[in-house]
């Protein structure tokens, strides 16, 4: 049987290139400290930079990206309430070009600066284990949604707003995120609720992936950059990240992170 034309046509490029990311990635997290500070403070420099040309900026566009790096490397260093200020500041910047959009600027800043903000605290308070499980979650999700939404396909999950994002291949993201934090379980006598942590994170990451292609859709672009070859920009490879750090920040202060075992 011959494959659908098109269909995997973007896979060794993603593969090559997502190799790549993972193999910085995971460096700077295993270094950690002042090393995954500034990887964190870089790759969220970078995604403001292409959010803020997206949305018009243009050439000014490094502006918002550079003090944005700066104020999260100063947030990161520095007691949590003095950060909080540098966190939200460059959210105001103002950039006259983006006109109707400095709304949307303003809150994917705020969150980019928090997703980060949340990375470090989680590299840095639960250590290098956990850092990798939040990372294979996303992963998780991402691998088993694009192959399932590929091979099984069928209906659209938000076709207005992601139109190749299926029911399949987001239960299959689901799936497979549970699936992946097994291990961690039973290799670090974690409680089992880390399934349903997972499956949460997820989901949350599918949101970011959503929240992010409506944006996208809303000023008319493809992609947020050209950055990663096959991927697009940092904020279309590094968006489902943001949803689900935002989110285990958000948990942590309500749940066990990680889960007791239940005796």
């Amino acid at each position: 049987m011959s494959s659908v034309p098109g269909r995997w046509d973007d896979l060794l490029t993603r593969v090559l290139s997502g190799g790549v990311m993972a193999g910085i990635g995971i460096l700077a997290v295993w270094l950690g400290g002042y090393w995954f500070h500034g990887f964190i403070a870089i790759v969220c420099a970078a995604m403001i930079w292409e959010l803020a040309r997206m949305l018009g900026a243009g050439p000014l566009a490094h502006w918002p990206a550079l003090g944005a790096g700066l104020a999260l490397i100063a947030a990161i260093e520095i007691p949590e309430g003095f950060a909080l200020p540098l966190i939200i500041a460059p959210a105001l910047f103002r950039t006259e070009s983006m006109r109707g959009h400095r709304t949307r600027f303003a809150i994917l800043t705020v969150a980019i600066l928090i997703a980060g903000y949340g990375l470090t605290s989680l590299r840095d308070d639960f250590g290098f284990i956990w850092m990798v499980w939040l990372a294979a979650v996303v992963i998780a999700t991402d691998i088993c949604g694009y192959f399932a939404g590929r091979m099984v396909g069928g209906p659209k999950i938000w076709p207005k707003v992601s139109p190749k994002k299926t029911w399949s291949g987001t239960v299959a993201g689901w799936i497979g995120a549970a699936a992946i934090s097994i291990p961690f379980v039973t290799e670090t006598g974690t409680g089992w609720e880390l399934l349903g942590i997972a499956v949460a994170i997820s989901m949350a990451s599918q949101l970011g992936d959503v929240s992010e292609s409506a944006v996208k859709r809303r000023v008319g672009v493809k992609d947020a950059s050209t950055l990663i070859p096959g991927h697009g920009g940092l904020l279309d490879r590094f968006d489902s990240m943001l949803g689900a750090s935002v989110f285990l920040l958000l948990i942590e202060q309500v749940v066990d992170f990680p889960p007791p075992p239940v005796f």
